[in-house]
């Protein structure tokens, strides 16, 4: 069997205004925000999305499926 296993966020950095600015993946790759942007497009990591907030911009978010523990800005900082 084949492992086609997708990446997944484990950890995040953050910048001084709390922003996440990097995320780090299952593989141990860390990405910046642009960079995993472009990844979760492409299908790349699962369980985000990109989505055009109403400042027009592009963000990340962890899929909604009930659980705050998974959310992005709820996982542990490296």
């Amino acid at each position: 069997m084949i492992n086609n296993a997708k990446a997944q966020v484990v950890a995040v950095r953050k910048n001084g205004d709390g922003d996440i600015v990097e995320l780090q993946l299952s593989s141990g790759q860390v990405v910046d925000y642009k960079q995993a942007q472009a990844m979760a497009k492409n299908g790349e990591i699962e369980h985000v999305n990109v989505f055009k907030g109403r400042d027009g911009d592009e963000h990340l978010r962890s899929d909604a499926d009930g659980d705050p523990t998974n959310n992005l800005d709820n996982l542990p900082t490296f």
